[in-house]
């Protein structure tokens, strides 16, 4: 052993990096300068053994074998941080409780240079017994640090957080004990400087008792401080007042203050201020009551230590529950409102994240109309979670609806979105990025329901099929599709099936994975059972959706979930009007008077004008163009729909005629008298549609 190593008293009296480890010498907790110098957060350090960060453990044995036998052993070995970076330090080892709960308490000092290998001065130290009767809170102070790292940050909900907080510090350290964050910081807002006047609200309280005095802010409550309370928080450092009689005689007459600072009872008063990076979240007030002994310096040091973990925890939290609120939002303002009603039907949607830390995903659902009073369902699932898995899923509503604009068939609109995402894909691989949430893999099934026919058309992209629930019927059956690959994973076509419903029946869509899965299987039964129940009790569909998100959120989700629950309609025999037309110009003005005589009888008599115009247009172009047999259908539903078809697969174009032209000006016509106007193929050539108002718009 060599002289030049320092003694114990001058490792003790030198700024030491301070450790606490359980009997195996795993660290459970240490000082933020032991994290510096390890170069490494707690959650890193936590649980590794010690003898891990010493380049020759063997040195470590030595220290440890020392201060079993009731010696302090000082010795400058070499180490290394979590990262690999090596060092030389200076450590003493002591014993603070024995056997299996047994701890120990390990100091170290960065030497200057390198060590020359494990060497130790062994010179005799208080025992544990000893320290602890100098110091009888010793013990107890370590034994609250341990279960401030242990019990605090685990988890990202502020107001557990707090909750946290005062279940260590009650009644181990104070009697009374209460959280106040800024509203800002509640809603996730960055803390900003702290001007007097900043509304707080009390999220969390705790008494030894039990009981949280009456006459001080309860739990919920928002007030506001004053100049000098402002002034000592943004300062960070925590004030102790050691003896309350002085300040209940200056509070007697602010019975706000008195409120905030004072419960009954109370003799002496801690205040911790939070900060993190320069701003406030807020404040912990502590209180203790009776003969207990008032707060000390050391004390002072200790909730210094706990309040800075806390602080960081409550950040954290603060900051996911700003990312999931814009994420909630984004993902609101992306998806339809929940109950859509057309004439074709009446939908119930909605979309429950997850319970995970990321629970927004890329569930999404669509209610889409669609011309001749069709409409059109959609739910689907992108990958990933989080922000970018919502912006996923809005890239590929958009594409959806922009598709079905296109008036394909869903196996057509599936086959373009995968080309689509199938591009998206390729950029992404260019330009070298893996987003958390991607188009690629999507699933979606899309279904066509016209309310005339009661004819439904499905296709799905790797997407399981819908349940249906007939009218007064009591058995929910899966409707068969034959779904096809997840959107960008093949080339292969698209199927479609047909399927033919009654007024009255009942489709209820969700997003869900492979059987196999146990939550889709629970989320499955639930949807089934609840649809079947619903309908055979005779329930609107609000109250059937309603009831399957009751029963689905009994149990937290293990994945985020999008419901639509839609109950189909059809419309009136006497609500459309159907001929077939001769390729005859004579017979137009004939139309014209059947069309006048039928909107008449509909009550629409302000729309004979105009529809009168729009028929002579588009029939006079079908028979000039087209051909026979010309097709006309006029639909009156929440908008009056005229149809005209014709033989010919040649798509009409809009132009704006020139003063020399001699015609060119039907479509441009057409389109000022039309509240939206359209074409779409059929599988005998294509139709022209037109929608009016039915209400005159002023």
């Amino acid at each position: 052993m060599s002289d030049e190593f320092p003694s114990v008293a001058e490792v003790l009296a030198q700024e030491p990096s301070v450790l606490v480890l359980d009997a195996r010498g795993a660290v459970l907790t240490c000082t933020p300068t032991a994290l510096r110098l390890f170069e490494g957060s707690i959650d890193k350090i936590r649980g590794v053994e010690i003898s891990a960060f010493f380049d020759d453990p063997s040195a470590w044995a030595e220290l440890v074998a020392g201060a079993l036998g009731g010696i302090m052993l000082s010795a400058r070995a070499d180490l290394h941080t979590v990262r690999g970076a090596p060092f030389s330090a200076v450590a003493a080892v002591s014993v603070l409780a024995e056997g299996a709960e047994g701890r120990f308490l390990v100091r170290l000092i960065r030497a200057e240079s390198p060590g020359s290998g494990p060497q130790a001065v062994r010179r005799p130290v208080p025992t544990a017994e000893q320290v602890l009767a100098k110091d009888p809170r010793a013990l107890e102070r370590l034994e609250l640090l341990h279960d401030a790292a242990t019990r605090i940050g685990g988890s990202l909900d502020v107001t557990r957080n707090a909750e946290q907080l005062l279940d260590v510090l009650i009644p181990a350290f104070a009697d009374l004990g209460a959280v106040d964050l800024t509203e800002g910081v509640l809603l996730g807002e960055e803390p900003m400087s702290f001007p007097p006047g900043t509304p707080m609200q009390r999220i969390a309280v705790a008494a030894a008792s039990g009981c949280w005095p009456r006459e001080s802010h309860p739990v919920g409550e928002t007030f506001r401080i004053g100049h000098e309370e402002a002034e000592h928080l943004r300062k960070g450092t925590p004030g102790v007042l050691p003896d309350l009689h002085l300040a209940r005689a200056a509070l007697k007459d602010d019975a706000e203050r008195a409120a905030l600072m004072l419960p009954p009872d109370a003799t002496s008063l801690m205040v911790l201020p939070l900060l993190v990076r320069g701003g406030v979240l807020g404040a912990v007030g502590l209180w203790r009551t009776g003969t207990r002994a008032p707060f000390d310096p050391a004390d002072v040091t200790l909730a210094d230590e706990i309040g800075t973990r806390v602080s960081l925890s409550l950040d954290n939290a603060r900051r996911y529950n700003l990312e999931r609120r814009t994420a909630e939002a984004l993902q609101r303002g992306l998806l339809p409102r929940p109950v859509v009603e057309v004439g074709a039907a009446k939908t119930f949607g909605a979309h429950l994240p997850a319970r995970a830390v990321t629970g927004i995903g890329g569930s999404w659902y669509d209610v889409i109309a669609l011309s001749s009073s069709r409409v059109g369902f959609v739910v689907g699932n992108a990958g990933g979670q989080g922000m970018n898995a919502t912006a996923a899923m809005g890239r590929l509503r958009a594409a959806v609806q922009t598709l079905t604009d296109l008036d394909l068939s869903p196996d057509e609109v599936l086959s373009h979105l995968n080309d689509l995402v199938v591009r998206f894909a390729e950029d992404e691989e260019q330009r070298d990025v893996v987003p958390a949430g991607s188009v690629h893999g999507a699933t979606c099934l899309y279904a066509v329901y016209d309310p005339i026919t009661g004819h439904c058309v499905l296709a799905s992209a790797g997407h399981p099929g819908p349940v249906l629930v007939s009218r007064g019927g009591a058995e929910a059956d899966m409707v068969p599709v034959r779904p096809g690959l997840p959107l960008g994973e093949g080339a292969e076509p698209f199927e479609a099936s047909e399927l033919q419903l009654s007024p009255g029946d009942v489709l209820s869509f969700y997003t869900g994975a492979p059987a196999r899965d146990p939550f889709h299987t629970r989320a499955l039964t639930v949807v089934r059972e609840g649809t079947a129940g619903g309908v055979e009790g005779g329930r609107p569909v609000t109250e059937i959706g309603g009831r399957i998100l009751e029963k689905l959120l009994q149990e937290p989700l293990d994945d985020d979930l999008a419901l639509l629950v839609t109950q189909v309609r059809r419309l009136p025999e006497d609500a459309t009007a159907a001929w077939e037309l001769a390729a005859d110009p004579s017979i137009v003005a004939g139309v014209r008077r059947q069309v006048a005589d039928r909107l008449t009888s509909w009550g629409l008599e302000h729309l004979v004008f105009t529809t009168e115009l729009i028929v002579s247009e588009l029939v006079t172009n079908a028979i000039r163009y087209g051909g026979a047999p010309v097709g006309l259908r006029l639909i009156r539903d929440q908008r009056l729909i005229c149809e005209v078809s014709d033989p010919s697969q040649t798509q009409p174009h809009l132009r704006r005629a020139r003063w020399t032209d001699e015609g060119g000006r039907g479509l441009f016509l057409v389109a000022q008298l039309t509240h939206r106007w359209g074409s779409r193929y059929t599988g005998a050539g294509k139709t022209i549609w037109t929608e009016q108002l039915l209400e005159e718009v002023p």
